[in-house]
C-alpha cells in the first residue's frame, strides 16, 4: 500500500534554507584552516608589491599580539628585513626570548640595529648584530611599556618615558658608563594635569629624537602636538598643535624633522588618528611656541582614504617617503605626489621602519623644496586592498556619499584596528567576517527555535520538575 507523502512544511524549509546559508558562510574559514601551512619562505602572509625596487634593505619593526602581558606565537613580535625587490632577507622573532612588543628600531653607524622592546614589568633595550643575530649588549629599564629609547653621544639613551603612574611622564637621558639618569625632563613641569590622557597614560610620549646638540624633538601623542625640547634650559622651545586640536595633530606618532633650504622648520608626522600623513613648516621664523613671526602651515599631505591609523613616516633623500600604515598591515614607499611604488603586507600591526643603510631619521627635501606643495590622494596601491582588511576598504568605498556614510566608515575604522588582534592567522578579513555573520545566523535560529518551542519547552521542564517532586517525596516517606 502507497501512503501519500507528507509535503515538507515551510517550517523546515526555513531550517534548511538557514543551515544551508550557515554552511556557506562558515565553510571558507574552515577550508582556510585545514589547509593553512605557515612556511619559511612565507613567514605570517608576508608579501610584496614592487613597482620600483628599493634603495636598499629596508627593516620593519612589528609590534605583535599582545593582550593582558601575554603574545601568541602565531602573531609575534618581530623585525623583518625586506630587500630591494621584497624578498624577505630574515627574520627576528621576539617569542624566542623575553620581547613582547617591538617598538622603535634604528639603524646604527657600525651597521647593527638598536632596538626598543618591551618585556615584563620592563623595557628592553640592545644592540642586534644582523648577521649573527645576537645581542651584542642589552639594557634592562625599570620601566614598562617603551615605545622609542635612542642612542645618543656614544653612550647614552634617550628615552621617552610614558606610563608612569601619577601623571610622573618625563624624557630622560641614561648614561650607560655610570649606569645613571644624567638628565631628566618632567611634562608635569610644563603642562596643566587637565590636558591629555587618564592619569595612568597621560602623555603617551611615543616618540623622542636627537635633532641637534642638547636640542629633542618629541611627540605627547595625548597631547596632540610635537615638541623641541632644550636640554640646557629646559624649555619648549617649539611647538606644532595643541591638545584637542585635531585638526591640526590627532594623537599623532614618530615626527620627523626636515629644514628646508631656506631654514625653515619643518616636521613631517604620523597623524594617526585622522589617517594621513602630513607636513608642516614654519616660515619666517619666530620661536615657534607663540607663533610669533612665524605661524606653522601645512604643506604637504597623503591620506585620509587609504589609511587606516599610519605610525611612521621617514622622507627619504630621493623625496620619496617611507609610510607605516600599522592598521592596513603594510608598510609603502610613495613619492611626493602619492603614487605607491613598492609595498610590503607585514602583519601584525607595523610599528617603525627603516632603510638600513640611511641609518636613523635619514632626511631629505621638504615638500617645498620640491614644489610638490598639497594634499594628495594614494595611487597605485594594490596589495593590501586585495590581501589585506578589503572588508574596511570595500565598506568606505561601498558606502562613500550615502546616509549611512558615517555608520560605515565607524565600522570601516573599528574593523581594521580590532579584528588583526583577534581573527585567527590562517583567515582573511572576508573569512573572519563571514564567520561571524553565520555565528549570529546560528544564534539567532537557535532563539527562534526557543521561542517557537516554548511551549513545548515549558511542558517538558514542568514534566521533569514534577517528576523531581515525585521522586524527592517518595525519598522523603521512605
Amino acid at each position: 500500500m502507497n501512503l501519500p507523502s507528507r509535503p515538507l512544511s515551510r517550517r523546515w524549509l526555513v531550517r534548511g534554507v538557514v543551515a544551508l546559508v550557515v554552511v556557506l558562510l562558515v565553510a571558507p574559514a574552515t577550508i582556510s584552516g585545514v589547509t593553512y601551512v605557515l612556511t619559511d619562505e612565507d613567514p605570517g602572509n608576508l608579501r610584496a608589491s614592487v613597482d620600483e625596487p628599493a634603495n636598499g634593505t629596508t627593516i620593519i619593526s612589528i609590534q605583535g599580539f599582545h593582550f593582558q602581558g601575554m603574545a601568541n606565537e602565531n602573531k609575534p613580535a618581530r623585525l623583518v628585513a625586506v630587500g630591494p625587490r621584497g624578498e624577505v632577507e630574515w627574520v627576528h622573532d621576539g617569542s624566542g626570548f623575553d620581547a613582547t612588543w617591538f617598538y622603535d628600531v634604528d639603524p646604527l653607524d657600525n651597521g647593527h640595529l638598536l632596538v626598543t622592546a618591551t618585556a615584563e614589568g620592563e623595557t628592553l633595550v640592545y644592540e642586534l648584530d644582523p648577521d649573527t643575530q645576537e645581542r651584542v649588549w642589552t639594557e634592562r629599564l625599570p620601566i614598562a611599556d617603551t615605545h622609542d629609547v635612542d642612542l645618543i653621544n656614544d653612550d647614552e639613551l634617550l628615552v621617552a618615558n610614558m606610563r608612569e603612574d601619577g601623571k610622573d611622564d618625563r624624557l630622560f637621558v641614561y648614561n650607560r658608563t655610570r649606569g645613571e639618569i644624567v638628565w631628566e625632563w618632567r611634562f608635569d613641569d610644563h603642562y596643566p594635569e587637565d590636558v591629555g590622557g587618564p592619569s595612568n597614560d597621560w602623555t603617551h610620549v611615543n616618540d623622542v629624537d636627537k635633532i641637534d646638540e642638547g636640542e629633542y624633538l618629541a611627540s605627547p601623542r595625548n597631547f596632540d602636538q610635537v615638541i623641541v625640547v632644550n636640554r640646557s634650559t629646559d624649555e619648549i622651545e617649539m611647538r606644532l598643535g595643541e591638545d584637542d586640536d585635531h585638526d591640526t595633530l590627532y594623537e599623532q606618532h614618530n615626527p620627523m624633522y626636515l629644514e628646508s633650504e631656506d631654514g625653515d622648520p619643518t616636521v613631517l608626522v604620523a597623524d594617526s588618528e585622522n589617517d594621513r600623513i602630513v607636513e608642516y613648516e614654519r616660515e619666517g621664523g619666530g620661536d615657534g611656541e607663540t607663533g610669533t613671526d612665524g605661524e606653522w602651515t601645512r604643506t604637504w599631505s597623503i591620506g585620509t582614504e587609504g589609511l587606516s591609523w599610519p605610525r611612521d613616516a621617514d622622507r627619504l633623500p630621493d623625496g620619496d617617503t617611507l609610510v607605516v600604515d600599522t592598521m592596513n598591515q603594510r608598510v609603502f614607499e610613495t613619492t611626493p605626489e602619492g603614487e605607491v611604488v613598492w609595498e610590503f603586507r607585514a602583519p601584525w600591526a607595523p610599528y617603525d621602519v627603516e632603510r638600513m643603510q640611511l641609518g636613523d631619521e635619514p632626511g631629505g627635501p621638504t615638500a617645498t623644496d620640491m614644489n610638490a606643495s598639497g594634499d594628495h590622494d594614494l595611487t597605485g596601491s594594490s596589495l593590501s586592498v586585495r590581501d589585506g582588511e578589503g572588508v574596511s576598504f570595500w565598506t568606505v568605498e561601498t558606502f562613500e556619499d550615502t546616509p549611512v556614510e558615517a555608520q560605515a566608515t565607524e565600522f570601516a575604522r573599528t574593523w581594521a584596528h580590532v579584528t588583526p588582534w583577534i581573527r585567527p592567522v590562517w583567515m582573511t578579513g572576508w573569512e573572519f567576517l563571514a564567520l561571524m555573520v553565520g555565528s549570529v545566523a546560528v544564534v539567532g535560529w537557535g532563539l527562534g527555535e526557543v521561542v517557537y518551542q516554548r511551549r513545548r519547552i515549558r511542558r517538558g521542564v514542568s514534566s521533569l520538575t514534577g517528576k523531581v517532586t515525585e521522586w524527592n517525596d517518595r525519598r522523603g516517606a521512605e
